[in-house]
């Protein structure tokens, strides 16, 4: 399998596929090793992680420039990810005693009520590329801690930094068959769901996470999939810095070339703010450079996947075609590379793909509504439920609208942010199943009750 450079379109490396040979071999591996790691203490198990996520702040660099090299993102952007990877690491670590340890929920003189957390067991994680350290962490720290092994499958697009992962794994003290990565295209992810793991964790499309989900329905064991999302975003006519406004959510919309799960890919605007807040986005995002995403300062780097050109390319025609009007880009870079020129586009209408279909791209749909009824209808409008973003100067009306919004996710004058204190989930055609937080430690468990009678 090729590793390729989507800056420089050049191949980095080769990598041998892993077959349903060499996976059966790591399945049974991982299976034979896992109940020893979850007959450890808890406390050492908390004390691998935590020396984990210390080589991750310490290899920080060297991990940035793979994360670039195959991924595109800025370098910037990769130590962002790699930080706010070793912070989310911390909270879990932190709170792993107060949530996997055994609860006694009721208890009388003649008997005792306790739940324990048992982990499910072999888990298969089936990960994404556009946030491989975030992601990834979302789901095998919470599965270790709680005792659980581990085959990890990064995407092909991330191959070399799940490969990074497994060696840091192994140099923190974590036994080598407790985590062992699978290389390989969507083929492989295929052969996996063929497997008898004891646990699925997707991270992906709808229509491959819909996939997955079938493919392991009958096996009666836990599949959660965190998909993508068409996430809106409104600002009212009571905000009161509108430049402000427009330079936060422009963020929002195209950080990491808008290859989000929870990037604002909808965008509606009250009348009487529209034109102020339409100019102000304008700018904002005309002051960020494009280029090497090696080079400091870029903002806009090449998208990682060729495929999705074509993707952005159709979408910004079919709205042309029914009327919208591109203020800046709508077409690829020039010369080498997987580039998309950032794009903004006004006039456009709940008929278009830009607003329907998740973009995942440089490309964001501004449309002015009269009234929050209108606002809500538009951002209710959706098959997706990852997030909803309101810009007000009220709480109570922004909570208001968002209590209409079926999201796992609302926002108050922010967006596009995650925290490992709360839990991470969609609705609808953004999947289901919950990461992060309490709900997400316990996600690897399986409660068992016990009736214990006292004698």
């Amino acid at each position: 399998m090729e590793v390729i450079n989507p800056t420089t379109e050049e191949r980095i490396t080769t990598l041998t596929e892993d077959n349903e040979a060499t996976l059966q071999k790591k399945r049974d591996r991982l299976s034979m090793a896992q109940p020893a790691w979850q007959a450890r203490p808890l406390a050492e198990r908390i004390t691998v992680v935590k020396k984990f996520r210390d080589l991750l702040a310490v290899n920080r660099e060297p991990l940035s420039q793979v994360l670039t090299s195959e991924t595109g993102k800025p370098l910037a952007q990769s130590r962002n990810e790699i930080n706010s990877a070793t912070a989310r690491i911390d909270w879990l670590a932190d709170n792993a005693a107060k949530y996997l340890s055994d609860e006694i929920m009721q208890e009388t003189p003649d008997i005792e009520e306790r739940i324990a957390y048992e982990p499910l067991g072999v888990i298969a994680n089936i990960s994404a590329w556009n946030y491989p350290y975030l992601v990834g962490v979302n789901v095998f720290v919470p599965a270790l801690l709680a005792g659980n092994a581990v085959l990890y499958k990064p995407s092909e697009y991330a191959s070399l930094t799940g490969l990074e992962i497994e060696r840091l794994w192994k140099e923190a003290g974590l036994e080598k068959d407790l985590f062992l990565t699978a290389i390989g295209t969507g083929s492989i992810g295929a052969l996996l769901l063929e497997m008898p793991f004891d646990g699925y964790f997707f991270t992906g499309s709808y229509k491959t996470g819909a996939h997955v989900y079938k493919q392991v329905a009958a096996k009666m064991v836990p599949c959660q999939c965190e998909l993508g999302g068409k996430d809106p975003l409104y600002v009212t006519d009571d905000v009161a810095d509108i430049t402000a406004v427009a330079a936060a959510t422009a963020d929002g919309a195209f950080y990491n070339n808008g290859q989000s799960c929870c990037s604002v890919e909808r965008i509606y605007v009250h009348e009487s703010m529209y034109e102020q807040y339409v100019d102000a986005f304008v700018k904002e995002v005309s002051s960020w450079k494009t280029g090497a995403p090696t080079t400091e300062g870029v903002y806009f780097g090449p998208l990682t996947r060729k495929e999705q050109l074509a993707v952005l390319e159709a979408q910004v025609a079919d709205a042309v075609q029914k009327g919208a009007r591109v203020l800046t880009g709508g077409k690829r870079g020039e010369g080498k590379g997987y580039y998309f020129q950032p794009t903004i586009l006004t006039d456009v209408t709940a008929a278009m793909q830009v607003m329907r279909e998740e973009s995942f791209g440089p490309v964001i749909g501004i449309m002015k509504v009269k009234n929050d009824e209108e606002a809500i209808a538009q951002m209710k409008d959706t098959e997706y439920g990852l997030t909803a973003s309101v810009y007000s100067a009220s709480r109570t009306r922004a909570e208001h609208i968002l209590r209409q919004i079926n999201a796992g996710t609302g926002y108050w004058n922010c967006c596009d942010r995650v925290s490992a204190a709360l839990p991470w989930s969609g609705r609808n055609h953004s999947g289901f199943g919950t990461t992060l937080s309490h709900a997400g430690l316990r996600a690897f468990t399986n409660p068992k009750a016990y009736h214990l009678r006292k004698v």
